[in-house]
Formats: C-alpha cells, sequence, structure tokens
C-alpha cells in the first residue's frame, strides 16, 4: 500500500525538520516547502493525502493559500498550524477551508493525533450518499458533486463538509453527540477537546440559515452536540 503523501508548508526549519522527520516514522511521504507560493506551485503538479499549513509564511500567509487550494481543491484536507490563539484567528482560518488548526506550541503527540485522524478520513474516502439533491428550505445540497445552491448563491463544499452533512442527514431529527462527530468526521477519539466542530456549524449556519443567530436547521442540543431538522 502506497505511503500517504503529505505536504508540509512551514518556513521555521527546524519545526519543519521535526515534523517530517516524526510523520516519516509513522510511515508517511513528506513534501516540504517554505512558502505559500511554493506550495501553490507544487499542487499544481503533484496530489497530497493532506496539506499542513502554517498560517505565518513569508509572503502569502496561510488563510491566502488556503483560500487558492480551495478554488482548485474542495476535497484535500488542511490542518493550519498557527501561533495566534485568538478565536477570530481560528475561525478565520477555517473560514478560508482549512479543516482544522492546532495552535503552537503543541505537543508531538497531539500533532500526529490529528495528522492519523485526518488521513483515515482522507480525499480517497466516498461518503456515502444520503440523496443527490438533498432539500430544505431555499437550499439543496449536492453530496456526490460536493456543491450546494443556497439563497446566497451557489457554493463548493469541502471533503470534511460533505463527511458531516452526510452523517447529519442521515440521522435527521436526533442529537447526535460531539464525540461521534469528531470520531467519525475528523477520525479523532472522543476525548479530544477542539473548537473546530463548533466553528463548522456555525460555516453551515452562515451557508444555509436565513438568520445564522436563530438557526432552524442546524440546532445545537445543550451538552450533547447537534441536530439537524429539514423543515417543510
Amino acid at each position: 500500500m502506497d505511503r500517504p503523501h503529505i505536504l508540509l508548508v512551514e518556513d521555521e526549519i527546524h519545526l519543519a525538520r521535526g515534523i517530517c522527520f516524526n510523520l516519516e516514522e509513522e510511515g508517511c511521504r513528506v513534501s516540504h516547502v517554505e512558502s505559500g507560493e511554493a506550495a501553490l506551485d507544487r499542487l499544481q503538479y503533484d496530489r497530497f493525502a493532506l496539506i499542513v499549513l502554517d498560517v505565518m509564511l513569508p509572503g502569502m500567509n496561510g488563510f491566502e493559500v488556503c483560500r487558492k487550494v480551495r478554488e482548485s481543491d474542495h476535497r484535500v484536507p488542511v490542518l493550519m498550524l498557527t501561533a495566534r490563539s485568538e478565536e477570530e484567528d481560528r475561525v478565520q482560518g477555517l473560514s478560508s477551508g482549512a479543516d482544522d488548526y492546532l495552535v503552537k506550541p503543541f505537543s508531538l503527540s497531539e500533532f500526529l493525533l490529528r495528522v492519523k485522524g485526518m488521513l483515515r478520513r482522507s480525499s480517497w474516502y466516498l461518503p456515502e450518499p444520503v440523496e443527490e439533491g438533498y432539500r430544505f428550505g431555499d437550499n439543496e445540497v449536492f453530496l456526490l458533486s460536493y456543491r450546494a445552491k443556497t439563497a446566497q448563491g451557489e457554493i463548493d463544499l469541502t471533503e470534511l463538509e460533505v463527511r458531516m452533512l452526510t452523517l447529519l442527514f442521515q440521522r435527521e431529527g436526533e442529537a447526535v453527540s460531539r464525540g461521534e462527530l469528531l470520531e467519525r468526521v475528523w477520525g479523532y477519539s472522543t476525548d479530544v477537546e477542539t473548537r473546530t466542530l463548533d466553528n463548522f456549524i456555525v460555516r453551515f449556519r452562515k451557508y444555509f440559515e436565513s438568520d445564522p443567530g436563530a438557526p432552524v436547521y442546524f440546532q445545537t442540543v445543550r451538552g450533547v452536540g447537534y441536530r439537524f431538522c429539514r423543515k417543510n
């Protein structure tokens, strides 16, 4: 079986060497570049199972790189590394198309946990289709083609967005726990603490709700997780 090929975009050379060494010890193949421009050039002729992307890069920053990646590839998972701990910056990373983030300094064990989880659910995974053209309100979601029509216009969906929507649609009307969502969508163990899940729900509400502050379809179930309800 081929080793998963990871693109590391990191300009801190000592950190990059450590990451490369440990990922290779875990059986991965790693290509390392030090700038966003070099990463975009590399992506023109090579395919990767995962992109590990630093935010603070010389020239084009990680947010810009991620947006450029998503213009051509909506499925490759992106793990963003940031020295910024503010919620606004983490939301910006996810809004640019990243699938998860880690705040520096992070532990090696946590980093490897995130990478392994994302690789288990990587771009070769095809979600079980619920239906082509899943309608609710003014929205229509096409899971097989990774796109959606909304009141704001047509949007492209990432791999993880499709996985999460697939699970919520399949369990329509049921409260799905945070642990199950993290395990089945991101591939993480149920004891992982991350706000990524909540930020994905925020993203869905911006896409699909007429009033994101008073959601109808993507509901919070306090102390449990989230529930999707399709209203007729």
